[in-house]
């Protein structure tokens, strides 16, 4: 009898796609009436309008089309996630470029020579880095370009893939779950709930230090243990696969000599991740800009390694290659809350929510909303959507509870971003996990007692707040 074996990301998401699709020919239809706000810049729902209409269930075709219609709307040719699967494909040409030059495999082995026996304390400092760009502008897509960066430096100072993963996903991950001016997660919150973003600062500023040390003590247990003891990881079966497929060059000790060449390809490969930091923080980048970048970056670093224009095209195909998997899990992920707002069940499932608050004591409310958040989260991954939708209706509800208005923003950025360190409908995730070569079912083995952890701290906050 075989062993059984866990299903791939690609059936466990088009599962979801099937059994939401089912979920629109139970669920009632329904909707929020909407009023464009000038604040947020889009429709946001009304308060007690919400009204029953007439159900588009979703069928076989649909189920088959949401994969499709999850990158881009096939009937208004209006991206989707498109623009991600294409940043995902551009960084994975433009990574493939740097590591031909021996440039990356170079500077791990000159960063493991300075650090031996000190390696651990790349754990905290990496994710402080990470957290960083989490809570002041909430690094979620742009995060992926970073694994082929951080995965072989672990690897090599002897961890394994899943650290490399863990410290950039819990690292952004935390910091976004603890956002304390995030425009995309605090500040969309805020304008929506109608008070000022620095409202409730303090408690988000808790959460994200406590949450911080919780995260880096969880990584750094884990990979001491694996250091100690390989067979200790999650994933090590595919031990000699991952370092065959990340250490491209062989060379198992790291004895690369460090060329001239060597230091200009790395300074533009870091250059290009402080641009881009700065683009999006700063100058409102998004994806096709930071996608023209690393193209950019790409034909540079081909012209500094002297790469002949053959050899500089299959290369940089080869590395979008490699990534194309990724890229078409971020379309499959979207494909849920495609099938879920075609079917119009979305604003019923948040009209659930409202009543089920309503009424409520001050330590219950807060309480009972942080879970509702947690549940909507896992249909509405996007930070900024969950705002949008639920802070419209959700706000006005504190002041019946006596509740500040603030806290209940705490609540909704805490819950979303929790469930989105582990959540299948959240393509950073996916996409993350594909990129480190970490099954998803090892990631929950991994995270779930975490979680649980972070969920207690986070009521804790919250009942204090309230």
């Amino acid at each position: 009898m075989s062993k059984f074996q866990f299903p791939t990301a690609f059936t466990i998401l088009f599962a979801l796609i099937v059994l939401v699709a089912a979920a629109t020919w139970i669920i009632p239809a329904g909707e929020y009436d909407r009023t464009f706000s000038e604040s947020l810049g889009r429709d946001v729902p009304v308060p007690g309008t919400y009204h029953t209409v007439e159900g588009d269930q979703q069928g076989v075709i649909d189920v088959f089309m949401a994969p499709i219609a999850g990158l881009y709307n096939p009937e208004t040719g209006q991206a989707n996630a498109i623009d991600v699967a294409v940043f995902v494909l551009i960084i994975g040409g433009f990574l493939m470029v740097v590591t031909h030059t021996g440039a990356i495999d170079a500077g791990i082995a000159k960063v493991m020579t300075a650090l031996k026996g000190r390696e651990k304390w790349m754990i905290p400092i990496l994710m402080a880095f990470f957290a960083a760009g989490g809570t002041i502008y909430g690094m979620a897509e742009e995060s992926l370009a970073f694994y082929a960066l951080i995965i072989p430096v672990m690897i090599r100072a002897g961890y394994d893939s899943l650290t490399g993963v863990a410290i950039i996903m819990l690292g952004a991950g935390i910091g976004t779950l603890g956002s304390t001016i995030n425009p995309f997660a605090t500040v969309i919150a805020a304008n929506a709930a109608d008070i000022a973003f620095t409202d409730g600062i303090a408690a988000r500023a808790i959460i994200l230090v406590l949450g911080w040390l919780t995260c880096v003590f969880w990584v750094m247990r884990y990979a001491e243990a694996v250091k100690a003891d390989p067979a200790h990881s999650l994933v090590a079966d595919m031990r000699e696969k991952n370092r065959a497929h990340f250490l491209k060059s062989g060379d198992e000790d790291g004895l690369l000599d460090f060329t001239a060449t060597h230091k200009i390809v790395l300074t533009i490969f870091v250059l290009s991740f402080a641009l881009l930091i700065y683009g999006v923080s700063v100058l409102g980048w998004w994806m096709g800009e930071m996608s023209a970048l690393f193209l950019a970056a790409a034909i540079l670093v081909g012209f500094v390694a002297r790469m002949g224009e053959h050899e500089f095209v299959d290369t940089f195909i080869d590395g979008a290659k490699d990534l194309l998997g990724v890229a078409l899990i971020i379309g499959v992920a979207r494909g849920i809350v495609v099938v879920m707002d075609a079917g119009k069940i979305t604003d019923t499932i948040l009209f659930w929510s409202e009543q089920a608050v309503s009424g409520l004591g001050t330590i219950a409310f807060i309480n009972v909303m942080f879970w509702l958040e947690v549940a909507l989260s896992f249909f509405v991954p996007s930070s900024s959507g969950l705002a949008v939708l639920t802070m419209p209706i959700m706000a006005p509800l504190a002041d019946f509870s006596n509740v500040a208005r603030d806290v209940v923003v705490t609540a909704y950025q805490s819950a979303n971003g929790l469930v989105n360190l582990v959540n299948p409908t959240f393509a950073v995730v996916m996409g993350g996990l594909a990129i480190g070569r970490v099954p998803y079912d090892k990631w929950l083995r991994f995270t779930w007692p975490l979680l649980a952890i972070l969920a207690v701290m986070i009521m804790i906050v919250l009942s204090v707040s309230a």
